[in-house]
């Protein structure tokens, strides 16, 4: 197998330092063009909800309310409520793209579940999350005959976009053009074959040097 020079491989990348950088500043350039202008800022608002029976505070029935919050979650991103939620709210999605803007999780070793709602309009993100823990709380209390489930946190309209981070994008566009350039020149090297100094000729090939043709620049 042949051996690698680092210092050849070295030079060689200095040699091709001007593309390399010109690459990696059109990369930035397009994936900030990207992030700006073509990238969909996308908003979330949560709400939670506490799920206790006040007349019945016993620690069975804590424990109770605790091991049943994984079913609570299921029925929060249900057709039997979300279809309420888009006839309600006058949506215009499926049950199946509501459901993908939805995440319900547990908070913490606690009855509280939180709803967060993700959608392109921060306002519309913040309705949808209330509305679904309104349709939610009625659904429960039929369901399990539940007096004390309520909401404790509403949702508000969040301003910040959680997909958008410049800096992070940046980072990461900067890693994509080193990689990317770093890959193409060191494929570029290992296949050139052309005798690019003396010393290749001597350590490579065993051929004496006698002598050197200097190239002959047009004088125009």
């Amino acid at each position: 197998m042949e051996e690698i020079n680092l210092v050849e491989i070295f030079s060689y990348f200095k040699s091709k330092i001007v593309p390399i950088l010109i690459v990696i500043g059109v990369i930035l350039v397009v994936g900030n063009i990207y992030s700006i202008f073509l990238k969909t800022p996308m908003y979330q608002s949560n709400t939670t909800v506490l799920l206790v029976n006040s007349k019945n505070n016993n620690t069975t029935e804590l424990q109770l309310n605790k091991n049943l919050v994984t079913t609570y979650t299921e029925i929060i991103k249900s057709r039997r409520v979300l279809t309420q939620v888009i006839k309600e709210g006058k949506l215009d999605c499926s049950v199946a793209e509501l459901s993908n803007m939805i995440s319900v999780e547990a908070v913490g070793d606690t009855e509280l579940i939180r709803i967060t709602v993700k959608n392109p309009n921060k306002k519309k993100a913040s309705i949808i999350a209330d509305q679904i823990a309104d349709t939610f709380i009625k659904e429960i209390k039929d369901l399990y005959h539940l007096e004390n489930v309520s909401v404790v946190d509403k949702a508000i309209v969040n301003n910040n976009a959680y997909n958008i981070n410049y800096l992070k994008d940046n980072i990461i566009y900067l890693g994509i053009g080193i990689v990317l350039t770093f890959g193409i020149v060191f494929v570029m090297y290992y296949f050139d074959t052309t005798i690019k100094s003396t010393e290749v000729v001597e350590n490579k090939l065993g051929l004496t040097v006698i002598g050197i043709v200097p190239e002959e620049k047009d004088r125009g």
